[in-house]
């Protein structure tokens, strides 16, 4: 993670928001072995700079993701459906801020989130006022009804977040990705997790990837989990992906 971090200038978060915030987006994800991730980072310029908050640039992230007891929404995302969504909370550690999200997908496939901030106490636990935030957007977006939700996945991973703040395209870099449940702890892959988040898809950091011959996976960090720690769901979608990977399981 130095690699990407080490050098740059530094962007608060309140200027990160001012100029990169894009929660209307089209997000690409990339893995990358470490070797590629430190080619990657050297092709970005001085354009893009690393948020730094009271002087640190990786951040620990903790998530619960909420779902219909069968996974209506994983089975959604596997099956490819265009009216789909994800429920989750996430919490920003070193920061203690904690917020209620619902990512749902836009015209054209674009990535549009609706956040509201919540305490960190709530962040395990569907509260009355996150449902009804959460069944007025639903509402809005698709026109349905909310489905019973149920926590259906946490997850941990430490970030670092460069920005490029004029033309706002934004590039999230995760490691040490982990799951947990009541059996223990699923470490990931030694892998790094490289998403952007431009307004159209063509960024610079697209580019810089097409350069190296990385390609887009279809991916997500909660099919990921949810495949994992579910073995009798199907994942076809993913099976080449997981046949790559080696999950490490430690006990509880």
């Amino acid at each position: 993670m130095e690699c990407a971090v080490d050098g740059r200038s530094g962007i608060s978060l309140a200027d990160v928001v001012e100029n990169a915030a894009l929660q209307t987006r089209v997000d690409k994800k990339f893995l990358l072995t470490p070797e590629q991730f430190r080619r990657f980072t050297n092709r970005l310029g001085p354009e893009f700079s690393v948020m730094q908050i009271n002087g640190l640039r990786t951040f620990q992230y903790r998530s619960t993701y909420f779902d219909t007891p069968d996974f209506e929404q994983y089975v959604a995302h596997r099956q490819g459906r265009r009216r789909r969504y994800k429920v989750r909370s996430r919490t920003y550690v070193e920061s203690e801020l904690c917020m209620f999200e619902i990512k749902t997908k836009g015209l054209r496939g674009a990535t549009v989130k609706h956040r509201r901030e919540q305490p960190i106490a709530d962040a395990h636990v569907l509260t009355p006022e996150n449902l009804e935030f959460a069944a007025q957007v639903l509402a809005e977006e698709y026109g349905h009804k909310m489905p019973k939700l149920v926590p259906a996945l946490r997850n941990a991973y430490r970030r670092a977040t460069l920005v490029d703040p004029v033309d706002g395209e934004r590039v999230t870099c995760d490691v040490d990705l982990r799951y947990a449940d009541a059996d223990g702890v699923v470490h990931g892959p030694d892998m790094v997790i490289v998403e952007t988040k431009t307004a159209h898809g063509r960024g610079i950091s697209d580019a810089a990837l097409a350069e190296l011959n990385i390609r887009p996976v279809s991916m997500s960090k909660y099919c990921l989990g949810v495949a994992t720690l579910n073995p009798q769901l199907p994942a076809n979608k993913w099976s080449r992906l997981l046949s790559r990977l080696n999950w490490e399981r430690t006990a509880a």
